[in-house]
């Protein structure tokens, strides 16, 4: 076979701990990047500079922190532990979570960006007319910027599809639970003969990585049409 089992495991986990991540990030990307762009409050510097800190530490610093803060011993983690037996260090969901914080600022970027593109006045005029600010949100606002969610949802994804440092700092290479495809790679690599396989797995990353770019720029083209 082209790939064994083991292998083609790695690569249908990575595309759901992906998944996971984008929807799971994506209905608080959406609230943050609606207060950064259309918000005036103290501290809203601090948390732009918050949300994007993912771009510029290392990965690795990041699955570090997330340990202190979800490992089983940590602030968040031991308290979810003790409370409803819910384990995120070492596991698939834990995986998730680490791909959701470093495609976080990614889905901020694009849906801020789309959010600031929808004229202000057409939400002043459905609020003179008596909408309520939640109501004008879902009914002019968020169609509107639709396509500027679908691309930062589109680029997360792929985003996730890569993420190598993070996740196997907070969830470790664990076969069949935590391995995604980057780290399937690496191990691989560090096998004696393990060449072929990892070249063979890297050709199905850059496959994946081809078709997550191409989504994300006919999404962007639609966008371009809808303004």
């Amino acid at each position: 076979m082209w790939l064994d089992a083991e292998a083609w495991q790695a690569v249908w986990l990575t595309l759901d701990v992906a998944a996971r991540s984008v929807a799971g990030a994506l209905p608080l990307a959406l609230v943050v990047a609606y207060a950064l762009a259309r918000g005036r409050f103290p501290g809203r510097a601090a948390l732009d500079a918050l949300v994007h800190l993912p771009l510029v530490l290392p990965p690795v610093v990041i699955g570090w922190l997330l340990l202190l803060l979800f490992g089983r011993h940590g602030v968040i983690g031991g308290w979810l532990d003790a409370a409803f037996g819910v384990r995120l260090a070492f596991t698939t969901a834990g995986a998730s979570l680490a791909c959701a914080v470093m495609s976080f600022p990614l889905l901020v970027r694009a849906i801020r960006l789309a959010l600031d593109a929808v004229d202000p006045g057409l939400e002043q005029a459905a609020r003179s007319l008596g909408a309520g600010r939640f109501d004008c949100f879902l009914s002019i606002t968020l169609p509107l910027a639709a396509p500027g969610v679908l691309v930062g949802a589109i680029v997360g994804y792929a985003a996730c599809l890569g993420e190598f440092g993070a996740v196997i700092t907070f969830a470790a290479n664990i076969p069949g639970q935590t391995q995604t495809l980057p780290l399937a790679i690496f191990s691989a690599l560090q096998s004696p003969g393990g060449e072929g396989r990892a070249a063979r797995l890297s050709v199905i990353s850059i496959a994946l990585a081809l078709l997550g770019l191409s989504a994300a720029g006919l999404a962007n083209r639609w966008l371009q049409r809808r303004r």
